[in-house]
């Protein structure tokens, strides 16, 4: 070896750059007289790989004792942020079953005269309805069931019971009516960890939009514990709608009762649900649907945007 010949950075004396480009691959990958592997010794890659290694530990340890710390102050049914100060806000949304399986569309299309189509929507539904039938598919239901009403709301460490038979002819032995051409529509309020709603209890004082059936509704009730409920309507989105949709029934009543509030993630909690039967529905035309939760801090508009509401669209075949 030419001892007096000039390094260059990439480790060549000038007499080894005169070489042909293939061995000079060759001899970075590995020089003989040297010892050198892509231009190290040995010692020196064992070096640098004791440091790099050393390093990564040490970051993932770093990062290991972060997230413990980070997580010792979250509590697992407990969010941080609450109400108006989380990205959902206090204004819960009512959501409707069964649901289109294409994106983004809210129709309903039930052709009551093809069993395999209604079986679809009814297939839906029962799978939605599951968790309410089988207290095993819901982690922690079981033992903490109670059977509430408005006189006996839920003792400490228990969560109210959903009876699905008290939805009378909207059950699966029924088939949702679908066949009858009268189908029923699950609505369910949208959780919102804490949150309380501010009832429209008093029947002298009820918002002027409100429905005019529902408010005599309202007014007929005697038990005053009863007016403890988040009320729900729901009606033809336009005039044309209204006089296509036909006479609604609501079981088991037209609301979530009360003593299902405040949602606290409580183990075993399901949402409360109301079956809107639409007995003579308009056939073969799409109806524009529009249904409301009320309460005194429930919002219907703000900015232009619905808010505490649900549309979809009804079609009957």
């Amino acid at each position: 070896m030419n001892y007096g010949s000039k390094t260059t950075f990439m480790g060549f004396d000038t007499d080894k750059r005169r070489l042909p480009l293939f061995k000079r691959i060759v001899l970075y990958a590995y020089d003989k007289d040297n010892g050198e592997i892509f231009g190290r010794t040995p010692s020196s890659w064992a070096q640098v790989g004791i440091f790099y290694t050393g390093l990564y530990l040490s970051l993932i340890a770093m990062f290991g004792v972060v997230l413990w710390v980070f997580f010792q102050t979250l509590d697992p049914r407990t969010p941080t942020r609450q109400l108006e100060h989380s990205l959902i806000g206090t204004n819960p949304g009512l959501g409707f079953r069964p649901m289109s399986n294409e994106t983004h569309s809210t129709l309903i299309h039930i052709n009551s005269k093809s069993v395999e189509d209604y079986s679809v929507w009814m297939d839906r539904l029962v799978q939605f309805l599951d968790v309410y039938k089988k207290p095993g598919l819901t982690p922690g239901r079981g033992q903490n069931i109670a059977t509430c009403n408005y006189n006996q709301p839920p003792g400490k460490g228990k969560v109210c019971d959903v009876d699905v038979k008290a939805f009378d002819t909207c059950t699966e032995e029924q088939r949702f009516n679908f066949h009858r051409q009268g189908p029923c529509i699950f609505l369910k309020l949208n959780k919102i960890y804490g949150w309380n709603p501010i009832f429209y209890d008093d029947p002298n004082d009820l918002p002027h939009d409100m429905p005019k059936d529902l408010k005599e509704r309202i007014k007929q009730i005697t038990n005053p514990e009863e007016l403890r409920t988040v009320w729900v309507s729901c009606e033809g989105e336009t005039v044309s709608d209204k006089e296509l949709i036909g006479p609604m029934s609501y079981w088991p009543i037209p609301g979530f009762p009360g003593y299902f509030f405040p949602f606290e993630n409580s183990e075993g909690y399901l949402s409360p649900l109301v079956a809107i039967h639409f007995e003579r529905p308009a056939k073969s035309i799409v109806i524009n649907v529009l249904c409301k939760a009320w309460a005194k801090n429930i919002i219907h508009k703000k900015n232009g945007i619905n808010r505490g509401s649900v549309h979809f669209e009804l079609m009957m075949d």
